[in-house]
């Protein structure tokens, strides 16, 4: 059975199609700048032919249609009708209270996803819109399937995910913490068990996905049990471009000094913060630290702060489980960044939690801890794809 995993964003659509005989990626691709001029895409097969050209792509279902015409008739074909694909399944970032689970996408799960847009107001309205471009483009027959980051996250007990505010908010509009990263976080933690040699639910794992958005979540016994992004993703701690966890006064004091609205504060915090905001170098981890080397000290500020705030959360939730087994680093930041994660494990010694300087070179799947530490740290590259396609072959059965 092959399946279609789809990734979208307002502007771009990431897709992969997996063979789920053997879990084999036959293709994968990206469709860049839906929407505005210059819109291409960029589509490589296992057998290793590549089809790249820019053509129109005003809406997603263009998008999709140049997606079935790369993997069915292009030099780089890996089918030759999409009629081979017998599923698709979409990755959504918020699913709330609602979905508890992975589900088929029906007329009222879509429309639940579309009101569920002002949890992820840069990412469930895209996905609706991919969802509904599919549709056009495909049909209704061939089932499609919805993967929530927020899934993995509805674990968590009442302490965990409530906000201390007027408790009305919470039964009025459902405000409370929800998470994202979700299908990653389980991912690398059932992969970190399996490299154990251990079930998951005899463990208890710090999972730390770190990239342009950055979240970690404690797994206790296999389950969420807290995690960092809390109502949206714009919560925990500072990422690319996103504040992570603010004092409310310095937001109501800036929008009174600057008469701002909310739509703006929300710009500012989710587009120009972070490591952006203070290094005012790049949101790009890689040009931070460039630039830190070349003596910009606020560069190296943002490196400073971005370390020491992973560090006060893996310690938080040490507590929270009272104890930890072992910690994963995930996402493109904690898989290739060897640097971050040497000075993170730094403060990590005092779990018996200790760094092999030679393995965090290495690249890939690799434990990177010493032999003798009672705490195992591992680089696990995370296949949210996959999971995704697991998920709806599951549903589809």
């Amino acid at each position: 059975m092959k399946i279609f995993v789809v990734n979208a964003g307002s502007s771009s659509l990431k897709y992969q199609l997996i063979d789920m005989d053997n879990e084999q990626v036959l293709c994968k691709g990206l469709c860049e700048r839906i929407g505005v001029e210059g819109s291409c895409i960029s589509h490589k097969a296992d057998n290793g032919g590549v089809y790249e050209t820019e053509t129109p792509m005003p809406t997603h279902s263009e998008a999709f249609e140049a997606v079935v015409y790369a993997m069915t008739k292009s030099d780089a074909k890996v089918i030759d009708s999409f009629d081979e694909v017998s599923a698709i399944g979409h990755r959504i970032v918020q699913g709330g209270s609602i979905f508890k689970g992975s589900c088929i996408i029906t007329p009222e799960a879509l429309n639940d996803i579309d009101e569920l847009g002002a949890l992820a107001p840069l990412h469930n309205p895209a996905h609706v819109l991919a969802i509904k471009a599919c549709i056009k483009t495909f049909g209704t027959e061939k089932p499609q399937v919805a993967v929530f980051d927020t899934s993995f996250h509805q674990t968590m007990p009442a302490k965990a995910y409530m906000f201390p505010l007027p408790y009305k908010y919470y039964t009025d509009y459902k405000v409370r913490k929800y998470g994202a990263h979700g299908t990653s976080h389980n991912f690398v933690s059932n992969r970190c068990a399996e490299l154990m040699g251990k079930a998951r639910e005899d463990l208890k794992i710090i999972t730390c996905h770190l990239g342009n958005g950055c979240s970690i979540t404690a797994v206790d016994g296999g389950k969420c049990v807290d995690t960092s992004m809390g109502f949206t993703p714009l919560d925990g701690f500072m990422m690319g471009t996103r504040t992570g966890t603010l004092d409310p006064s310095a937001i109501t004091y800036i929008a009174e000094k600057e008469n701002l609205t909310p739509a703006q504060l929300n710009h500012i915090f989710n587009k120009e913060s972070g490591i952006l905001g203070v290094s005012g170098v790049s949101n790009d981890n890689r040009d931070v630290v460039a630039a830190a080397k070349e003596g910009n000290e606020r560069a190296a500020l943002a490196l400073q702060m971005q370390r020491y705030q992973i560090i006060k959360f893996i310690g938080s939730y040490v507590a929270a489980m009272n104890g930890v087994d072992a910690v994963v680093f995930t996402g493109g930041i904690g898989e290739n960044d060897a640097n971050l994660r040497k000075d993170v494990c730094a403060n990590l010694t005092y779990l018996g939690a200790f760094l092999d300087a030679e393995r965090n070179t290495q690249r890939g799947e690799v434990k990177i801890s010493t032999d003798d530490s009672r705490v195992a740290l591992y680089v696990i590259p995370t296949n949210e794809e996959l999971a995704i396609a697991r998920d709806t072959l599951a549903l589809v059965k």
